[in-house]
């Protein structure tokens, strides 16, 4: 089993920056990759980033790309997302996932065996 938990949510004005942590436990290890996923008031849950079990490999949704960055710190077991220029339209409980079944960069919720309670980013205008 494997417990995922995000930090670093809060309430930010449009173009501040926040970092969001992802700390997992349990069977753990560089064995994982990771993928970070929002989902909004009223909609589905989508995609925001992914990152390769080495951490070698990103995959970034278009609307975040240059202003998002997924990283990882195996020895740590943890995954980051450094969130810049942030958007009201970014606003959303941010959620953290593991997927045991694929190495590399994993964009679809089905793809995840493990996920956080998720973090709460409110951006201002």
């Amino acid at each position: 089993q494997v417990h995922v938990v995000e930090s670093g949510g809060g309430l930010v004005q449009a173009g501040d920056s926040l970092r969001l942590s992802c700390a997992a436990s349990g069977r753990t290890g560089s064995s994982y990759a990771m993928g970070w996923f929002r989902q909004a008031p009223g909609k589905e849950r989508e995609f925001v980033a992914a990152i390769g079990r080495s951490g070698g490999s990103t995959h970034y949704r278009d609307s975040v790309k240059g202003r998002f960055t997924i990283s990882r710190d195996n020895a740590k077991k943890t995954v980051y997302l450094q969130m810049n220029s942030l958007k009201p339209e970014d606003t959303a409980v941010y959620y953290c996932a593991a997927s045991w079944k694929y190495g590399g960069v994993v964009v679809t919720t089905g793809a995840y065996d493990y996920w956080g309670q998720g973090t709460q980013v409110t951006v201002s205008s």
